[in-house]
């Protein structure tokens, strides 16, 4: 959002009323717009540039305004000011108008065909007995600047130009020419230059240099001149001196080139409706009469009022509020949009001034009336929409993985998306061009100048960085690379990949090759071709011959493994072999939808992707009696709504059959005492429709009716009964009770702690570290969850021996990279921790 800065007393005056720091916030807050700081302009050169350059500079106290981007009419004091007057009802909005000279001869502004190829557009008006005071002054130079940056998209879409009328003489020319017949003194200069100089005179300058690339590389540059041939700028680049504004000035002459006419004409409204107040006819403007290249005649300023016709209905709807078709009225004219009602049904007639080029649509205008209402007026309500969020299904497979890559022994790092152009192609022996990589159009730095097409040299410079931790290197990257692709609206679209490196002394291609299969094991992926996965030798200039495989699954080329060529090692400055793994996962959402590791699928992707496997059978609720008793009684859903306190779902994460035959063996609606069961029972009703495709269930949830009572006969006669029948009735009812008891204990008995056992090999520096040391302080380590084993002394070679030492983990609360931390900090005896085994209990 653009920032302005205001005085606060030149500010205050010109509303009429003082106000303090926390009402005017909230002014701004009421109008749409933030009050960002409260600052002074020695504050800020002191901030920037320190306290000796600040010790000359204004104590005045400054406001920094955010204002909506879309606003222009906001971007100065003047316009700031009118809207808030308009806002507070202390002013009406005032209605602007294009006028004839008072002397009937127009200003012209004749365009040349010459200009089509540079800046083919132009339009101008006259300010007309304007007077300027130092702040009004300021305030104009400002707006040119805000509006520069802001809508004109730093001069190259639109170039605002100023001139003292009074200095020069129409008619106008606006033409283009090669730049060594440009000759002309240009603003706060004090001879002549040729374009061509100017360039180059202008390279060092902070401020212009930004904008010299737009006409820079062009055979011919635009210029105005007058009809003495007095130049009276070089768009988009200077003004001329001769013609420059001073606080004397009193007629104006306000030009803009431009690559886009609609824009132009929108920031000529702007300039000269902000300051036509201080004109001798305040909010009038005089018109320019511009000859297009192809001799048809317009007049500008344009000035355009519009109107349009929404009803009141449409805002009360989209708003939340409940007012008449006058209130409403009111406050689209309290935003300088004045509005009527027609007297047709609810009907508002609304006009958009020129100075409201943001309302391009009823919904900006219902936003505008929103904002006169109060947003903090708006009655809140709860949304009739009832709603379940899910977690995107490649953001689960890829949180799924990352855990069970860490618990593997790899390191997961996170690197920029943007690279340089070597790092994705000379360094792994590729042609740019063969990499479908989006390039940046203006990168800031040779690091960033392209989209990565591969994980693989993030983690080899994040090694290279890293080549004194201890051996071995297991760092692993799962994220989105970058590709071209037509088939998109953008042309290209994101892929995600799983990448992993294993750096050591030896190459350990069987580290990587387990991974994959470990990976694929976990997706229920089988090594199979055709419908599993197999690998198969392939040639990749990247991998070392023969050493290089590629990755296929349902026979769809997914990636690669292998180990990495020498000269990828020595691009990245690695000493040491190096093997690794890349594919994209992608392939395997379909599948992953399939296999019920977890039940946090989304819905959408269970009913996508059917379960196969197993037959979907819907049990008939016939029978009200469940594990949690019978639900036709109050014992029984107390205990269900107990049960449901801290689960959404009778089993697992997702709807399921056994909510649809809970659902139904329920009589009716619970009571809205029972909360957690209330919440459920309506979720449940929500997908009622989709019952028949939810997945099944191994647990039953619902208990057999009891036999019907029949007549006796003589082989159904319990010879041994009791006499007291009466009896029975109790005996049910304690049955019920007791069941219900021990349901709603089952719901809170705590899960099932799942547990690891892990060998570790810690080895030492060499054969002189004292071994029972290392081990007394492997087993100083204590955590919550840890448990440590027995342990061995193992040989290794040249009277060197290795700790191997055995534990068992709960696997929430203590993980392998956390273990090997925390002995490797033992560094005058441990060399590096690796594990040697691990399993689960």
């Amino acid at each position: 959002m653009p920032t302005v800065g205001v005085k606060r007393d030149l500010l205050f005056k010109a509303l009429g009323k003082t106000y303090t720091d926390e009402e005017f916030d909230e002014l701004c807050f009421e109008f749409g717009l933030e009050l960002d700081e409260i600052t002074s302009e020695k504050e800020i050169i002191s901030r920037e540039q320190g306290d000796v350059k600040a010790a000359g500079a204004s104590d005045v106290i400054l406001y920094k305004i955010d204002v909506p981007a879309n606003r222009y009419d906001l971007l100065c004091l003047e316009g700031l000011v009118r809207g808030l007057q308009v806002f507070k009802n202390k002013l009406d909005a005032p209605r602007y108008q294009r006028v004839s000279p008072i002397s009937g001869e127009v200003q012209k502004l004749i365009i040349t065909k010459e200009t089509a190829a540079v800046r083919p557009h132009a339009v101008a008006a006259v300010l007309r007995n304007i007077t300027f005071t130092q702040e009004r002054y300021d305030s104009f130079i400002e707006l040119q600047e805000k509006l520069h940056q802001n809508i004109c998209r730093k001069r190259s879409l639109v170039a605002i130009g100023t001139h003292d009328l009074d200095t020069i003489s129409g008619p106008f020319t606006y033409t283009a020419k090669p730049p060594g017949d440009i000759l002309f003194k240009p603003l706060n200069q004090l001879k002549e230059y040729t374009a061509t100089q100017l360039m180059t005179l202008y390279k060092t300058d902070s401020h212009l240099k930004h904008f010299l690339h737009i006409i820079e590389d062009k055979p011919l540059y635009p210029v105005i001149y007058d009809s003495n041939g007095v130049i009276l700028s070089m768009p988009p680049i200077i003004n001329g001196d001769h013609s420059k504004i001073t606080l004397m000035t009193k007629n104006v002459f306000v030009e803009c080139t431009a690559t886009d006419l609609t824009k132009a004409k929108i920031v000529l409204d702007m300039m000269v409706t902000m300051f036509s107040e201080y004109c001798s006819q305040p909010f009038t403007v005089e018109e320019v009469e511009v000859l297009n290249a192809n001799g048809t005649p317009c007049k500008y300023p344009e000035l355009a009022y519009r109107k349009e016709i929404l009803s009141s209905k449409f805002v009360n709807q989209k708003v939340g509020i409940n007012e008449s078709t006058e209130k409403i009225a009111q406050l689209l004219t309290r935003m300088c949009l004045r509005s009527r009602a027609t007297g047709v049904g609810d009907e508002i007639e609304v006009e958009i001034p020129p100075t409201r080029s943001d309302v391009i649509h009823a919904c900006d205008i219902m936003e505008d009336a929103a904002m006169a209402y109060g947003f903090n007026n708006i009655t809140r309500t709860i949304p009739q929409t009832y709603t379940i969020a899910n977690q995107f299904p490649l953001n689960k497979l890829t949180e799924l993985l990352r855990h069970d890559l860490a618990a593997a022994g790899f390191t997961e790092a996170l690197n920029f998306a943007l690279c340089s152009k070597e790092d994705i192609a000379d360094k792994l022996g590729k042609k740019i061009s063969e990499t479908r990589a989006i390039h940046i159009s203006n990168p800031k730095t040779a690091e960033f100048q392209v989209a990565r097409t591969t994980l693989l040299p993030g983690l080899l410079k994040t090694i290279a960085a890293n080549k004194k931790m201890p051996l071995p290197l297991k760092l692993f990257e799962i994220s989105d690379i970058v590709l071209k692709d037509e088939t998109k609206d953008v042309g290209a679209r994101n892929s995600r990949h799983i990448c992993a490196v294993y750096y050591n002394k030896s190459p350990g291609f069987e580290v990587i090759h387990g991974l994959l299969d470990r990976i694929m094991q976990l997706l229920m992926v089988k090594p199979a071709q055709g419908e599993g996965y197999h690998i198969q030798s392939a040639n990749d200039c990247t991998f070392f011959p023969g050493r290089c495989a590629e990755i296929f699954v349902h026979g769809k080329s997914i990636g690669h493994l292998g180990v990495l060529h020498p000269h990828v090692n020595d691009s990245f400055e690695l000493t040491m072999p190096c093997s690794a793994l890349e594919m994209d996962i992608e392939t395997f959402l379909g599948h992953t939808a399939e296999i019920r590791l977890t039940h946090e699928v989304p819905m959408q992707e269970v009913l996508q992707y059917k379960f196969p496997t197993q037959e979907k059978t819907t049990p008939a609720a016939t029978s009200s009696k469940t594990v949690f008793g019978d639900l036709g009684t109050s014992q029984a859903l107390k205990a269900l709504n107990s049960f449901l306190a801290d689960k959404s779902y009778i089993e697992g994460f997702v709807a399921s059959q056994a909510d649809v035959a809970i659902f139904d063996a329920m009589p009716s609606a619970p009571s809205p005492t029972l909360c957690h069961l209330l919440r459920w029972y309506k979720h449940i009703k929500s997908v009622d429709s989709q019952r028949a495709d939810l997945p099944v269930v191994n647990k039953q949830f619902l208990l057999p009716d009891t036999p019907p009572d029949s007549t006796n006969t003589d082989s159904d006669i319990d010879l041994f009964g009791s006499d007291d029948e009466g009896d029975s009735a109790e005996a049910a009812k304690i049955k019920e009770q007791r069941l219900a008891e021990y349901a709603a204990k089952k719901a809170k008995k705590p899960a099932v702690i799942a547990k690891s056992s892990i060998l570790l090999d810690v080895k030492p520096w060499d054969d002189e570290t004292d071994m029972a040391k290392m081990e007394e302080c492997v087993r100083s380590v204590c955590m919550d969850g840890l448990l440590w084993g027995q342990s061995k002394l193992v040989p290794v070679g040249y009277g060197i021996k290795k700790l191997q030492i055995g534990c068992v983990v709960e696997d929430d609360k203590v993980g392998t990279d956390l273990l090997e931390e925390a002995i490797t900090t033992f560094e005058d005896y441990v060399q590096s921790v690796d594990v040697a085994a691990f399993n689960k209990i």
